[in-house]
């Protein structure tokens, strides 16, 4: 028997919870993607800003990211007391045949988010929430073989993993055209929420 699609699936939104670079390691970061395109065309990285997903992508109704900004809010004002320094280590520099990217570490990142699973209670979301275990911010795949050496060498010559970088949790929405809306964002420093 096929499943039903409600109304309410279809007006759902898709949202998603993401930490992002800001800082020298994003202007770098920035600027790879931007020689990248230029030497090799576009490949499935481009589609997205730099990122770390922590979450995978879910559904729910444009009413309830209230919800999802007051889980975040409050988890982080109760985790941000005891964050260590740094939040979150870029633990290599990693090219695979079909993945590159910057491979990164944080328990407390872990901890932070399944404090906000816990709190994003929402009745109209039709899923729970994924946590992504792998924290990775990717800087190509999908891209032609013949492309790797090029973007291997883009990336060594533009990206140093211990520049400096500072890190937001931000919650997105991906509308149906593939444009973003970010509804929040906050600093993951001491102190972010007055």
């Amino acid at each position: 028997m096929a499943e039903q699609v409600t109304a309410e699936q279809v007006t759902a939104e898709q949202l998603i919870i993401y930490a992002c670079p800001v800082g020298e390691l994003a202007t770098q970061l920035d600027c790879y993607f931007a020689a990248s395109l230029n030497a090799c065309g576009c490949n499935a990285a481009h589609s997205y800003m730099p990122h770390c997903s922590l979450t995978g992508f879910f559904r729910d109704q444009p009413s309830a990211v209230g919800v999802y900004v007051d889980a975040i809010a409050q988890s982080l004002t109760a985790r941000l007391a005891v964050a260590p320094h740094p939040l979150i280590t870029i633990s290599s520099m990693t090219f695979r045949p079909e993945w590159h990217g910057l491979e990164l570490q944080s328990d407390w990142l872990h901890q932070l988010m399944s404090q906000i699973t816990q709190r994003a209670s929402s009745p109209t979301r039709p899923e729970p929430l994924r946590l992504k275990s792998w924290l990775h911010l990717s800087l190509a795949y999908a891209f032609l073989p013949e492309h790797g050496q090029t973007l291997i060498q883009l990336a060594q010559a533009q990206i140093n993993p211990a520049a400096t970088v500072d890190w937001e949790l931000r919650l997105y929405q991906r509308h149906l055209d593939h444009a973003w809306t970010c509804h929040q964002s906050w600093p993951l420093a001491a102190n972010p929420i007055s």
